[in-house]
């Protein structure tokens, strides 16, 4: 993980349960090393997790998501932002003013809106946060309000127009010096199902391996902590659709915004993504890689500034 991830060295789960007590039922001891873990397959211990993560690295008093939606990762989010803090930092000062609040939009917020909220703890940052299911702004809105100093720092805006990403948000009198999205990256219902249940099987298999009393796991794979909405997992086109889209829309906001990101969950989509953005013209490209554990993640960003 980057060197300023609170999480690079693994969870304290004594502290953790001080933060937040009722996580303390739902440890249970890893059988190869006897450490403290969670079973990562109950969306349950999930989201305690999560809270109790938020509560002890980044002061928040309450959070929650619907039934149904997607649990994200706490460490593998505020990684995203750390590499995000470092391609801002390396921007020339004579483009970068240092003393301006950096102000970020983050697209696809969800129920959760995870990414505002740690980027403003971690890094104080100003978001504007954008989804097209109302159901995740109003959640997102209920996180903001349980939190001091949230809702002042984090605006959430409806997208109106489910084939835009950034019309409608990005008003005309506003400048972001980035932008971030985890992107849907399955291209139907269909895929977005298989996937679910593939994770769901690895789960189950390791979580047999490590219980010899049981004989079956019966669970619901839409109670995963992998769940989503369709919003959040597919749409038409995959992921590579999306950022094609979301490069092109870009072109009309050039001059409002620093840097342009997106997450690529498949490596496979990054030479076509080169391309699209070689066509519309960009004046800095990169990809930078991310490692959390064993798993390699990465995001393209874009600029239309020279610098």
């Amino acid at each position: 993980m980057h060197k300023n991830n609170l999480h690079k060295n693994g969870y304290n789960f004594s502290a953790l349960v001080k933060s937040h007590s009722p996580l303390a039922k739902l440890i249970i001891k890893n059988p190869y090393n006897n450490q403290d873990t969670i079973d990562f397959s109950d969306s349950n211990s999930v989201k305690a997790l999560n809270l109790a993560l938020l509560k002890h690295h980044y002061q928040i008093n309450a959070w929650d998501i619907p039934f149904g939606y997607l649990c994200p990762p706490i460490p593998g989010r505020v990684d995203y932002l750390h590499y995000l803090h470092d391609l801002i930092a390396k921007v020339p000062a004579n483009i970068l003013n240092k003393n301006t609040p950096i102000k970020a939009l983050d697209i696809g917020t969800g129920a959760s809106c995870i990414y505002p909220i740690l980027g403003q703890r971690v890094y104080d940052w100003q978001f504007t946060a954008s989804d097209i299911d109302p159901r995740s702004i109003e959640q997102a809105n209920n996180n903001l309000a349980e939190n001091s100093n949230l809702m002042n720092n984090i605006d959430c805006r409806l997208q109106s127009d489910s084939s835009k990403i950034f019309t409608n948000i990005i008003q005309a009198n506003e400048f972001y010096h980035v932008t971030l999205c985890n992107p849907p990256f399955h291209k139907s219902l269909a895929q977005a199902s298989e996937g679910s249940v593939k994770k769901w099987q690895k789960l189950a298999k390791n979580k047999q391996k490590n219980n010899n009393n049981a004989n079956t796991i019966a669970k619901n794979t839409s109670a995963l902590n992998f769940g989503g909405q369709k919003a959040e997992l597919w749409c038409d086109g995959g992921e590579l659709a999306f950022i094609r889209k979301m490069i092109n829309e870009s072109k009309h906001f050039k001059a409002q915004v620093l840097w342009f990101t997106c997450l690529v969950s498949k490596k496979d989509n990054l030479s076509l993504l080169k391309l699209s953005l070689k066509k519309a013209n960009v004046a800095h490209y990169k990809v930078i890689n991310m490692t959390q554990g064993q798993k390699i993640s990465r995001f393209i960003a874009w600029s239309f500034t020279d610098f």
